[in-house]
């Protein structure tokens, strides 16, 4: 691995990673729109790269932040996703273009590590079967929960949110937060409107006995580029 001074903070990496950084000004402050151009030119690996949206937060371990936010741009890849329902709530969400649907069945499939799934979604009814999976479910922060939308008797529409575009914003017990913007084939204008939406989302669930700045740092970066600092303080919302 080599290594690379700029503008007094040392950089690790390979030869490419460390190349964007010697001809782009990373560590300086950029507004959130001409951030995300630059994290979307950085991003020169040869697939799709997802494009991700980083804060770290002033928090307490008593604060929690955990939203949902169906973004105005779908993040470009499919999302498989998977409901507990029964009955007429399992057709219901057949027809919405639910990839998996099912009971105690799918339980028992996810017990011996079954994860081809990116979304869970579940009717109040099933909640009683999702214990025996709850920490697996939980370590991947899709246990369904009534204060994100996913324990729901509207499946026709949480399904078809997800199918969407529809996000998890939620903060670790160290105040990170990671959230998909997009994949950097979306148009800049489209990943800039993502960004703004969580970003949106994000300062509406600052915590009301909150003392001192809310967000410590924001960056925007692709899966293989190194991150780009964004200027949160002068953001419109």
């Amino acid at each position: 691995m080599k290594s690379l001074k700029k503008n007094g903070i040392v950089y690790k990496g390979g030869k490419r990673y460390l190349s964007l950084i010697e001809k782009n000004d990373l560590a300086q402050l950029h507004s959130l729109e001409e951030g995300t151009k630059l994290a979307k030119e950085i991003a020169v690996a040869k697939f799709d790269e997802s494009v991700d949206l980083s804060y770290k937060l002033n928090i307490k371990q008593k604060h929690t932040i955990r939203d949902v936010v169906v973004l105005p741009h779908s993040i470009g890849k499919k999302v498989r996703v998977l409901a507990f329902a029964a009955g007429d709530k399992a057709n219901e969400a057949l027809s919405a273009g639910a990839d998996y649907v099912g009971g105690e069945d799918l339980v028992e499939k996810i017990q011996g590590g079954w994860l081809d799934f990116d979304a869970v979604l579940a009717t109040p009814d099933m909640m009683k079967i999702l214990g025996k999976i709850a920490p697996i479910l939980g370590r991947r922060k899709m246990m369904p929960n009534p204060k994100t939308g996913t324990v729901t008797t509207d499946v026709d529409r949480v399904i078809k949110e997800f199918k969407a575009g529809k996000v998890e914003v939620r903060a670790d017990k160290t105040g990170n937060v990671h959230v998909v913007v997009g994949k950097k084939s979306l148009a800049p204008e489209a990943l800039y409107e993502n960004a703004l939406a969580i970003h949106k989302v994000l300062i509406k669930n600052k915590p009301a006995d909150l003392k001192g700045d809310y967000i410590k740092t924001m960056v925007i970066s692709s899966t293989m580029s190194p991150a780009v600092n964004i200027d949160f303080k002068k953001i419109a919302v």
